[in-house]
């Protein structure tokens, strides 16, 4: 999935509506986040947090750095913290979107959406939430449709599979009909070498017209099979600041 793909959108955190106890790891925290050095602004907030266990902005921004280092999992457990013990509907509401793009981006598509949604009853004129849930729920339709498509895929893999081997069958009874044939005519030829070496033997009319029917029904038998086994083988898709 394409990060690209949904809104990316931070809210500044230059407004604190929380404690400062751990502002000065805080403040670092959000220098080295706006140069992108996303590994040194999580030991910042992660000593802030050191200092005041329970402050959300460290927490949420926290949340914010392990995002961006694709620390989804992690990123997620710092958003849910937030989203469930913030009383303020608007920050509780970025929380929940951020859970939601946490989750999509970790493929857990049926906890984004409703992550989305507990952000959407927060702040129900959020347009970037509402965007990021159409996305989510329009994936869920897609990967609904694949599960669907895949057993038929393999329904027909299974019919190819199956005609292939009645191929393979067909040409093989073909070969060892055709060596039947083969060794027939090497018997008969072989019969016509030892009837020149030896003494004419006297056949009766009837029974020279008994062989030679005989012979025709075998020939003919043999052909049907070969243009059987011939027909056989013919039919084979924004994540906010506080």
């Amino acid at each position: 999935m394409k990060k690209t793909a949904f809104i990316l959108l931070f809210i500044s955190l230059s407004a604190c509506l929380w404690g400062q106890p751990a502002r000065k790891e805080i403040r670092q925290g959000n220098r080295h986040y706006a140069g992108e050095k996303y590994a040194d602004s999580e030991t910042a907030y992660r000593k802030a947090l050191v200092n005041e266990p329970q402050n959300p902005k460290a927490t949420f921004n926290l949340g914010d750095a392990l995002y961006r280092q694709e620390k989804f999992d992690e990123a997620t457990g710092q958003f849910e913290s937030i989203a469930q013990r913030e009383t303020n509907n608007i920050n509780s509401s970025k929380a929940f979107h951020n859970l939601g793009n946490a989750q999509l981006q970790a493929g857990k598509i049926d906890e984004s959406i409703s992550s989305y949604k507990e952000a959407l009853r927060r702040n129900p004129a959020d347009l970037d939430t509402k965007y990021n849930l159409a996305f989510a729920q329009n994936l869920k339709k897609q990967q609904q449709q694949q599960q669907k498509q895949q057993p038929q895929d393999q329904n027909g893999e299974d019919k190819e599979g199956d005609q292939k081997d009645k191929q393979d069958q067909d040409q093989k009874d073909q070969q060892n009909q055709q060596q039947e044939q083969k060794d027939k005519q090497g018997e008969q030829k072989d019969q016509q070498t030892d009837q020149q070496k030896s003494p004419p033997v006297k056949m009766s009319k009837e029974d020279a017209k008994r062989l030679l029917e005989a012979l025709a029904n075998d020939e003919k038998k043999v052909q049907e099979k070969v243009k059987k086994a011939k027909a056989a083988a013919v039919r084979t898709r924004s994540i906010k600041d506080w």
